[in-house]
Formats: C-alpha cells, structure tokens, sequence
C-alpha cells in the first residue's frame, strides 16, 4: 500500500536530528489505543499545552485526548450526539471532535501519516530536504507543526482566500507560507504552485494530501477504531450504524468509512459536497464558503467504488447555521429548545466543515428515513476558534443577529433542510466519478493511468493498511531506539 524502500543511512541521520531535538515518534498502535502510550509520557504531558511547540506532543496526535487546553490525560474519544431538537430527525447522528488535537484540527494526524512513512525509511531526508504542504487550510498547519516538532523546514501552501486565524498562526509555525490565488475551492491552483516548487531546483518533498495514501492510512487506521470504541461504549448493535458520512476534502476521512464498512457490512457511506460546487454529483465547479474541504476534483485516494452517496450543501445554510450556533441571539433560540447546557457550551466545537457534515447526516435520515434506532457517524474536523473572522464578516455584512433572525435560521436552514441534491450511486454513477481522476492525476499530475485502474478493478489496492500499520509501527520503534542509543 505504502512504499517502504528503506535507505538506511539516511534512517540514522534522520534518527540522530529526532534524538536531539527530543523526539521520539509514536506508533499506529499507541494512536489507537492510548494505554500503549508510556506513563513516563503521560506524566510529561501533565505540564504541556494542548497546542504547544513540544516534541511529547506528537502523542497527543489521537481522538482521546482529554478536552482541555492544558495538561489533559486520555481517556475515550471525544464525541458529541446532537439532539433532534438540532436535527430535526429521530435518527442519532454521533460525532467525533476533531478540535482537541494539537492545532485544533485533526489533519495533524493525516500530516503525521503522510510524514512518518518517509521519515522512517530514509525515503525523506531531515537534514537536506524542505517538506511542501499543499492544503486548503488545516492541513498544512498540520504538516508545519509536525515538521517544526522535527526541526524541517516547511513551505505551506494555501489559498489566500482562507480564514485570517489559519494565516496568522502559520506565520509563527512554517517557514514559508504562500498564498495562492482563489479561495476554497481553488485546488488545481495549489498544484500549479507545486509543479513550480518541483522545477525550481530546491531539494524537497511534497506531501500532498490528495494523493498521499498515508492520509488514507492514518484514518483508516486510526479515526475509523475511534468510532467504533465509541459505538461500543454507547451500546450501539451493529445492525443500527446505517451510515458514515464526511465531505470528500481530500478523502482522507471518508477512509474512516472504508475502515467502518469492513466491520459493519450493511452500512452506507456518504461523501458531501459544496452545493455551489458541485463536482461529484454533476461534474461541476465553482466557488464556495465551507472551508477545509477543498473540490473541482476528485482525489487520489478517494475510494469512489465503496461510496453510496453524494450530498450536496448549500453553503449559505452552512454558513447561517454557523452563525446560529455561535451568535448570542443564536444561542438563546437554541436555549429555549431545551438541550442541556453542557452541549450548549460544545456548540464552538464545531467548524464549518464540521457543521456542513451534520448537515449531510440530517440529509442522509432524512433520505432513508431513519428511525431513533438507527445511528449515522460523522467528524467535526475542527472548532469555529478557526473561523471567529467570518462570523465578524457576516456581522459587517448582515448587521447583528437579531432574536427573529435566529428564529429564522433555525426553522429554515435546519428543520427545513430537505432531501433534494441527494444522489444514490449505482455502479456506472461510481465509475462516472471515479473516471474523473483521469483528468487531474494522469492528464496534469503525471500519475499512472494502469494505476488509475488498478484502483477501479483490483480489490487489493486498498487493502492492507492495518498490515501495513504494523510494518510501519516496528519500523517506527527500531527508529526511535537508534535516536535514543544509536544503534539500529
């Protein structure tokens, strides 16, 4: 799945950098199951900061970590189900919170995946090689943070279109932040900008997210455990998980799915989109405002052929929903629905994407008409601390949120949502999407069409990540013992 051709001079040198800078690199099994980790780690992490530049850090590159901002411990996933009072619907609809991972965000874990393969087979070179992150957003925070951690220096690309908060915390964090010209959905954009780096001469890598199957290989085989350590806490029988839903983004996360579908066979998955780009669902472009998801192509290693849906959202209603759920006048409509204070207060743990994925879940019980027995998952990638510049901006535009407005927002973008711009895929709908790669990854980025193929015809190719996982973890145990003694 992942190549491990090992260059092993470059594995010590690369360990040596790691040992004096402190780091040791945690295994796949140690993000799975939190007990692996070292208490000589976890008592570290008593005195270090949820998102500071600290090596021990790298451990808290995981879903179980403690919600706080400051010396938390593990514990299970966190998660939050919404009420039908939110939904509208009787299905439950669970989510996983990505907002407590070191820079709020748990791309840093699909960056850590994409990273560490090559850091521990010598494939990267610490010492002479810049890292590239291309991303819409949260991504190449990622990447920058892991790669500061390891004392690389970092070019992260995004578009210059994207919230200022991701900008401004950037500029403490990469070496180089380029901005490129459009806004979220402007992908292609950040390629050009990559071929260009590439024909510069400069000695580096790019880990692009799209086309890394170690984004694959991280929530498959870390994000999609997470939901089922929650399924078994919450007692849910496996005949009553109907679906996984997330937008395609880079389709690193809807891997989760792949990963969920082999232990519930009868689950479907959804992939959401922008509305106003609408690229799965009738090969269409455009702009839009739900950030982190990217579009105008199908990813690399999206896994079109196990997909079961495409949901198109509007952003617009993503976006009033946003203000909704963090506006006083929004906060006090939902308070009078009569949820608990406790998931009033989480309401901020949810980001634009976040919001835009509960919507596609809605759509989806909705579609099928799910019962209150019936339980659909999704991600909130990340928390609104990310996006407080849009709220001011639609403040300027729109002027304060008044208490009927809110009412408003409520009755219409939520409660109304309806099942229009909802697509069942057959076979021949997944082969249309699927063929779309061509144009992107064979025709512009130079990937193999038998490869291409191969992803459409040979059960195999995406097969194997656990597998895989293990490989990588004794290679990762064997690095960090070289960095701490210096003997591989």
């Amino acid at each position: 799945m992942i190549d491990l051709t090992i260059d092993k001079k470059v594995v010590k040198r690369n360990a040596q950098i790691a040992g004096s800078r402190g780091v040791t690199i945690p295994t796949f099994a140690q993000m799975i199951d939190h007990h692996a980790i070292p208490e000589s780690v976890k008592e570290e992490l008593r005195d270090i900061g949820m998102w500071d530049m600290h090596p021990r850090n790298l451990y808290r590159i995981g879903w179980h970590n403690e919600a706080v901002d400051h010396g938390g411990g593990f514990g299970l996933p966190n998660f939050v189900e919404f009420p039908s009072e939110i939904t509208g619907v009787d299905a439950r609809i669970i989510a996983l919170i990505g907002k407590w991972f070191p820079t709020g965000a748990h791309k840093v874990g699909a960056a850590f995946g994409c990273l560490v393969p090559r850091l521990v087979t010598g494939q990267f070179d610490l010492a002479n090689q810049k890292s590239v992150w291309p991303s819409t957003g949260n991504y190449c925070r990622g990447g920058a943070y892991d790669a500061a951690l390891l004392g690389c220096e970092s070019i992260a690309i995004l578009p210059e279109g994207m919230s200022k908060e991701r900008f401004k915390w950037l500029e403490g964090v990469a070496g180089n932040v380029i901005k490129t010209p459009g806004s979220e959905s402007n992908v292609k954009e950040i390629f050009d900008k990559c071929w260009e780096l590439r024909e510069s001469g400069e000695n580096l890598m790019i880990f692009n997210q799209f086309e890394e199957l170690g984004n694959y290989l991280w929530h498959y085989t870390v994000t999609g455990p997470a939901f089922v350590e929650v399924a078994d806490k919450m007692e849910i029988d496996e005949d009553d998980v109907k679906g996984f839903v997330c937008s395609t983004g880079s389709a690193g996360t809807i891997a989760t799915g792949d990963y969920l579908k082999d232990r519930w066979k009868r689950m479907l998955i959804g992939a959401s989109e922008a509305l106003q780009c609408p690229t799965l669902s009738n090969n269409g472009y455009g702009s839009h405002r739900i950030e982190g998801i990217g579009d105008k192509h199908v990813p690399w290693i999206h896994n079109v052929r196990n997909t079961d849906m495409v949901i198109a959202i509007d952003d617009v209603k993503v976006m009033n929903v946003a203000r909704l759920f963090n506006d006083k006048a929004g906060l006090g409509a939902i308070e009078k629905l009569g949820v608990n204070q406790a998931f009033l207060d989480g309401l901020n743990q949810a980001g634009i994407s976040g919001i835009s994925n509960m919507m596609a879940a809605i759509k989806m019980a909705k579609w099928y008409e799910y019962d209150s027995d019936d339980v659909i998952f999704t991600v909130l990638t990340d928390g609104m601390e990310l996006y407080n510049s849009r709220l001011d901006e639609m403040s300027a535009e729109y002027g304060p949120l008044s208490e009927n407005g809110a009412e408003i927002i409520y009755h219409r973008d939520l409660m109304g949502l309806s099942k229009d711009n909802v697509s069942e895929l057959d076979y021949y709908d997944k082969k249309r999407i699927h063929n779309l790669k061509y144009f992107t990854w064979v025709e512009q980025q130079g990937r193999d069409v038998e490869e291409l193929d191969r992803q459409w015809c040979d059960k195999t190719y995406w097969t194997g990540a656990m597998e895989t996982a293990c490989e990588l973890d004794s290679l990762i145990t064997e690095f960090n013992e070289y960095s701490k003694n210096g003997d591989v």
